[in-house]
């Protein structure tokens, strides 16, 4: 089991970029390993309450369901 950190440093700006660490962490919880994610820069706003309903990248799911599962599994988030 390996720990992976996954950084993101985009938010509203581009929510496909902005999906891509949590998605990435999901998976590596999946897998057995111990993810964590760093926020930075216009990331941070993905963690205001509320953001999270009008972020959807192109290809995933609602990031609502995204951020909902990372923080089900226990994956710390750094802001």
């Amino acid at each position: 089991m390996a720990k992976l950190l996954y950084i993101g440093t985009h938010g509203t700006d581009d929510p496909t970029l902005a999906s891509l660490p949590f998605i990435g962490a999901n998976g590596a919880k999946e897998a057995g390993h111990e993810p964590l994610v760093a926020l930075f820069g216009e990331a941070t706003h993905l963690m205001k309450s509320g953001t999270e309903d009008a972020v959807q990248g192109v290809g995933f799911p609602p990031f609502k369901d995204v951020l909902a599962t990372t923080i089900a599994n226990g994956t710390p988030i750094y802001v």
